[in-house]
């Protein structure tokens, strides 16, 4: 039997124990020039965020790879629950345009922020291997950000 559509596509999750509020996290997440500082994993260079954040408000992300060529990812928000939640779909510009989509959840802790993102409609298990890397990366970032370090690409 084949599968077709969405249930053969790839879905992850990884989360990470955040010591910052809900609130502060959030904001790091959907400010422009606040997520370009930290965004990406090791090795990769956020040129540019824009970050329209409203339902139906677009987002683009400008990711520069180690080899110098410029990878842009996009996407269109489609829930916003601020500081909880946010769904958006992720689109990498320039390949076979799949829509994938991305949950990410800011649970509230006694001491800070359980960050927990579901990426969801991922093509191949190749890929959400390479989803899953950037992911552990950027929220390797996120933390060095709000613990005040600076981020080393």
């Amino acid at each position: 039997m084949t599968t077709t559509g969405e249930e053969s596509m790839e879905t992850l999750s990884v989360s990470r124990f955040i010591p910052a509020s809900p609130e502060r996290v959030f904001n790091a997440w959907t400010v422009a020039d606040e997520m370009q500082k930290w965004w990406g994993p090791q090795g990769v260079n956020c040129l540019a965020v824009e970050i329209d954040l409203r339902v139906g408000g677009e987002y683009r992300i400008a990711n520069e790879l180690p080899d110098k060529s410029v990878l842009w990812i996009s996407g269109e928000f489609e829930e916003i629950e601020k500081p909880h939640r946010l769904i958006y779909t992720w689109i990498v510009e320039n390949e076979k345009p799949t829509k994938e989509r991305v949950e990410v959840q800011f649970n509230k802790h006694d001491i800070g922020t359980n960050v927990i993102i579901t990426h969801e409609r991922i093509a191949t298990k190749a890929l959400s291997e390479q989803h899953q890397h950037g992911w552990i990366g950027c929220l390797d970032g996120l933390l060095n950000h709000l613990r005040g370090l600076e981020k080393s690409s």
